[in-house]
């Protein structure tokens, strides 16, 4: 299993190998922030953390689109790792714990949907899949990170999955401006 991976890794060329690797940096870099700006309400339906981290579902579907579901993968188990090691540094451990749960979950329902439209209209599987695993995320984050607090998850999970689906609809441009610049780099099929 080790030995396929490290096969299908060394048959990346050097711009594939730095596209995966901006990608793991990436989801490092906004789950783990993602996991302190929760913890910063804006409102009573709204943290920071709904804001910043609809962009993993755009690292990940670029990743999904570009070199495909393994790649994708990787790409979310390795930011997972790296995510939960330093949030658990930074932030409130049950918010690490929680976030890494939703975010596992939602991040790998987010590449088999994706996997499944793939070959639709090039928006259709960033939309579907993002919209549903957003759902997915929100419901088990603020239950877990939340419950029993006191504080007005509720609300708040409500808000971040009305923020997530907004997002949806203003990274769905960056997405089609993203896959014009990775396209060179496919190894998965895709619609244009």
């Amino acid at each position: 299993m080790i030995q396929k991976y490290v096969d299908e890794f060394n048959a990346l060329n050097a711009k594939q190998k730095i596209f995966l690797l901006i990608g793991v940096v990436a989801m490092a870099i906004v789950v783990t922030a993602s996991n302190i700006l929760v913890e910063m309400p804006l409102n009573d339906w709204f943290t920071w953390g709904a804001i910043s981290y609809p962009l993993a579902f755009l690292v990940t579907d670029i990743t999904n689109r570009t070199l495909g579901v393994r790649f994708a993968r990787e790409v979310v188990s390795v930011g997972f790792i790296v995510a939960v090691l330093m949030s658990l540094l930074i932030a409130d451990a049950r918010i690490a714990v929680a976030s890494g749960s939703a975010f596992l979950v939602a991040q790998l329902l987010d590449i088999t949907i994706f996997d499944k439209l793939r070959r639709q209209s090039w928006w259709k599987a960033p939309i579907a899949s993002s919209v549903i695993a957003s759902f997915v995320d929100t419901l088990i984050f603020f239950s877990l990170a939340f419950a029993g607090t006191g504080l007005p998850w509720h609300t708040w999970a409500m808000g971040d999955y009305a923020a997530k689906l907004i997002m949806v609809a203003v990274l769905i441009l960056p997405f089609r401006g993203l896959i014009q610049i990775t396209d060179p780099l496919t190894l998965a099929p895709a619609s244009r």
